[in-house]
C-alpha cells in the first residue's frame, strides 16, 4: 500500500536538491514550484495562423577572440538572439544533461530553430519568431518570476508571439 512520505524517494534527485540546500546552510526545504492558478491559455486562433517562439536553458556562447576558449561563459544571462541566421553552436556544458547518452552539438535537437521556419514554410505554423530567447538555469523562484519571467514576456510581444515552446535542458 501507498504511504504518504515526506520525501520523494523515487525521484531521487528531489531528495538530493533538499540535502544540497540545507548543507549550503538554507534552514527551509526547497520547495518545488507549484501553482493553483497557471498562467498558460488556450490559443485564440489555429495554430497554422500562430507566430510561434522558442525559449531556451542553453547560453550564448562568447564571440570568437573573447579569450582562450571561446566556448566558455563567464556569466549566464538572459538574452534574445535572431533565428536568422539561425545559431551553429549554444553553450550547454555548464548544465545537467545525459552527456553519455547524448550530446548538444545539434541545435536542432534542443532549439529547433530550423524546423520552426520549416514549418512556418509548410503552413503548420503562421510564422517563426524573428528571435529565439535564453534564459538562465536557475534555481531562484523568486528571480524566476520578478526578472526573468517578465523580460521573456516582454521580448515575446516585442516580437508579437501566439505561442512559446519551452526547450529546457
Amino acid at each position: 500500500m501507498y504511504q504518504l512520505r515526506a520525501h520523494r524517494s523515487f525521484v531521487s534527485y528531489m531528495d538530493r536538491s533538499r540535502e544540497y540546500y540545507a548543507a549550503h546552510g538554507y534552514t527551509d526545504p526547497y520547495e518545488w514550484p507549484h501553482y493553483a492558478d497557471v498562467p498558460f491559455t488556450p490559443l485564440k486562433k489555429p495554430l497554422a495562423k500562430c507566430c510561434v517562439g522558442l525559449v531556451t536553458t542553453a547560453g550564448k556562447p562568447k564571440s570568437p577572440g573573447a579569450g582562450a576558449v571561446p566556448e566558455l561563459l563567464t556569466q549566464r544571462h538572459l538574452y534574445a538572439e535572431p533565428t536568422n541566421p539561425p545559431p551553429q553552436r549554444l553553450f550547454t556544458d555548464d548544465l545537467s544533461w545525459d552527456k553519455k547518452a547524448t550530446h548538444t552539438d545539434d541545435v536542432d535537437s534542443f532549439v529547433p530553430v530550423n524546423r520552426l521556419s520549416e514549418y512556418a514554410a509548410e503552413g503548420r505554423i503562421g510564422s517563426a519568431s524573428p528571435r529565439f530567447y535564453g534564459v538562465t538555469t536557475d534555481y531562484s523562484q523568486n528571480r524566476t518570476l520578478e526578472r526573468y519571467a517578465p523580460q521573456i514576456l516582454e521580448w515575446c510581444r516585442e516580437d508579437g508571439l501566439d505561442a512559446v515552446l519551452l526547450s529546457a535542458l
